[in-house]
């Protein structure tokens, strides 16, 4: 039994989930616990993002990995369980940087604190050998989508939008590409942070009052990122925010919400083939102004993954548990089709909870 753990670049908190899994195939999918950052340590944390690995801050890095200690414990309070009778904890860490053209990706986050601090081994560090292989280091979620998507009729899409939207793409015969389409939640979130002080749009409440600035759009929409081939990634940081600058807080949350739409869409034409269905799993899907923009602009069925009977809560949780298991039978973790790396591409670093915490 595996617990995964995922701190997103939302940074509203650490998600921890159960999961019982061989890293081929998922036997059951337990509970699955969250734990918000408190407002002090999300003001903490925010500075580090978009700074190369070199800049770190050793005691928000600490306090990071306690608050996912924290939700460990927690999730085994909750369901009885004791430490022994987990196998490995699947420890994703904070993606503080991600620049894959020049090999660099860091997510933060100390594995032997964990490994201590739980008394569970630990697999941290899933992206940087991946990237080291020449591979874009992300997404990371794909063959984990595969495996829960096994009964499933294809080809179907599964769209993650967290704060960078992601798509996986599963042929009939169960291969997949996959890639990051743009931005998610990540930009509107921090206009609006930025704007109100709130941290996100309820419900598209701002967007809807707003109207779509159609400039700011197509200049959004030039950036070159949307001619590449996939597979590709992007940085949480990768789009500017001054070509909206001079909007209202309500047409800049509407002008966002209708390029993350409009980026999906786009994404859409690098499939190998229509999906029949989509399914959206990550915080966006929580916001019906965005699910109906996007519907509109797929014009194909477009459904959250609870559809299926799937947690879009826990499922990136969920995955880094099952990667975790992989890690350790030392299978791959990535393939060319998605992330462009050359070979299928083991990874992680294993941190035993014998050795005590280093440093």
């Amino acid at each position: 039994m595996a617990i995964g753990m995922m701190s997103g670049t939302s940074m509203d908190g650490v998600d921890a989930a159960l999961v019982e899994t061989d890293g081929k195939d998922i036997f059951g999918l337990g509970p699955f616990q969250t734990i918000p950052y408190a407002p002090a340590f999300r003001a903490r944390l925010e500075p580090l993002m978009g700074q190369p690995p070199n800049v770190r801050d050793r005691d928000v890095e600490r306090d990071l990995t306690l608050y996912h200690a924290e939700a460990v414990h927690r999730l085994l309070t909750n369901t009885g369980l004791q430490s022994h009778e987990i196998d490995i904890v699947g420890f994703h860490g904070q993606t503080v940087f991600h620049d894959p053209a020049n090999a660099v990706t860091c997510q933060i986050g100390d594995g032997p604190l964990l490994a201590s601090e739980t008394g569970i081994d630990v697999v941290s560090d899933f992206r940087s050998a991946d990237v080291a292989a020449g591979g874009e280091g992300a997404p990371f979620a794909p063959l984990f989508h595969v495996a829960m998507a096994q009964s499933l009729e294809r080809p179907l899409a599964i769209l993650n939008m967290g704060g960078i939207a992601n798509v996986t793409w599963i042929s009939p015969d169960g291969g997949t590409i996959a890639f990051d389409t743009g931005p998610a939640n990540a930009m509107v979130d921090d206009w609006i942070r930025a704007r109100t002080g709130l941290n996100f749009d309820e419900d598209g409440i701002l967007a809807r009052q707003g109207k779509v600035n159609e400039i700011a759009l197509a200049a959004l929409m030039n950036n070159p990122y949307f001619d590449l081939p996939a597979p590709k990634s992007l940085d949480r940081d990768a789009f500017q925010m001054k070509l909206v600058a001079d909007l209202s807080t309500e047409d800049g949350a509407a002008t966002l919400l209708a390029f993350t739409a409009a980026s999906i869409a786009r994404a859409r034409d690098l499939l190998p083939a229509p999906p029949l269905r989509w399914l959206v799993t990550g915080g966006g899907r929580h916001n019906p102004a965005l699910m109906a923009a996007v519907r509109r602009q797929l014009a194909a069925p477009l459904e959250p993954v609870e559809a299926v009977g799937w947690n879009g809560d826990a499922l990136e949780a969920q995955a880094f548990a099952y990667l975790a298991v992989r890690s350790i039978y030392g299978l791959p973790l990535s393939y060319p089709q998605t992330t462009g790396v050359r070979q299928p591409m083991p990874g992680g670093v294993f941190h035993s909870a014998n050795a005590g915490c280093i440093g």
